[in-house]
C-alpha cells in the first residue's frame, strides 16, 4: 500500500509511477559556494527519500557544476571535449555524496555511471537500472551521456525516455520558469504552464533544445522548481501543482 500523499486536496494516490529526478551540481554546495556542502546533501536526500517512500520509482541525474562546467573551462583554454569529461567526472563525487546520505536514511541506492569507473559504481546497462527500480532502489546517474557536447539535462531527458518515465523534475534555483531571470529583473514572469513549443520559441534558459526536443518527441512531462520548499518533490510525484509545467 502507498503512502498518502501530503495535501488534503489531492487524492491517496501518485500521478507518476516513475520520475526521473534532476539536481544540479549548485544544489549540493552552498549559495555561491564550491564543492560539496553536506548539510545541502542532507536536504536533498530528505526530499528524495519522502518521495520514495511513496513507492514510485525513483531515478536521480546529478550535475557537476559545483565543481566543474565544460563551457566556462573550456573559455579558459581547455579543448571542450576534455573539459566537457571533467564535468562528467565531477558529477560523480556529487552522486556518490548522495549515496551515502541516503542508505543512511535506510533507501537502498545504486550509482551507475555512462563512463565505466568499476571501483566505485556500476556502468549504466538500462536493463540494470530497471531491475534496480522494481526492487525499490533508487538509482543514482552520474556522468551525464558519457559523451561531451551533451548537458546533464540530455542525460536526464535520454534515460527517462529509456526507462519509461513519466516526468522529469528539474530542481532549480527559482521556484518555476520566469520570462527573465527573477534574480535580475524584479518584473520578471513566472509562467505556470509552458508547451515544449513555448519553451523552443522564446528561448527560455530551463533546459537545453535537445532535451527539450526529445521530451516533446515522448510526450515526458517536465516540473522546474525550487528545492528550497520543504516536500515539493513528493507534492509534484503527487500531481499538486508546483513550480512550472511543460508539456504538449
Amino acid at each position: 500500500m502507498e503512502e498518502g500523499c501530503v495535501s488534503d486536496s489531492q487524492p491517496d494516490t501518485v500521478k507518476y509511477q516513475t520520475a526521473v529526478v534532476k539536481i544540479s551540481g549548485e544544489g549540493f554546495s552552498s549559495p555561491g559556494g564550491y564543492g560539496i556542502d553536506i548539510s545541502m546533501v542532507k536536504s536533498i536526500a530528505g526530499e528524495l527519500v519522502s518521495a520514495a517512500s511513496l513507492g514510485i520509482r525513483l531515478v536521480v541525474v546529478v550535475g557537476g557544476g559545483n565543481f566543474v562546467r565544460g563551457a566556462e573551462m573550456s573559455e579558459e583554454g581547455i579543448p571542450r571535449s576534455t573539459a566537457d569529461y571533467m564535468g562528467m567526472l565531477a558529477t560523480v563525487l556529487n552522486a556518490l555524496a548522495l549515496q551515502e546520505v541516503m542508505e543512511d536514511l535506510g533507501v537502498p541506492t545504486r550509482v551507475q555511471t555512462a563512463i565505466e569507473m568499476k571501483d566505485v559504481a556500476e556502468p549504466y546497462i538500462r536493463r540494470r537500472c530497471m531491475r534496480h527500480l522494481e526492487k525499490g532502489r533508487v538509482v543514482i546517474l552520474a556522468a551525464g551521456t558519457g559523451n561531451p557536447s551533451f548537458t546533464t539535462d540530455t542525460a536526464a531527458a535520454l534515460r527517462a525516455t529509456e526507462i519509461g518515465a513519466q516526468v522529469i523534475l528539474k530542481a532549480t534555483k527559482v521556484d518555476g520558469i520566469y520570462s527573465d531571470d527573477p534574480m535580475k529583473n524584479p518584473k520578471a514572469e513566472k509562467y505556470e504552464e509552458l508547451t515544449y513549443l513555448d519553451v523552443l520559441n522564446n528561448k527560455l534558459r530551463v533546459m537545453d533544445s535537445t532535451a527539450i526536443s526529445m521530451c516533446m518527441d515522448h510526450g515526458l512531462e517536465i516540473v522546474v522548481f525550487s528545492l528550497n520548499e520543504k516536500g515539493v518533490i513528493r507534492r509534484a510525484v503527487c500531481g499538486e501543482h508546483v513550480g512550472t509545467l511543460v508539456r504538449d
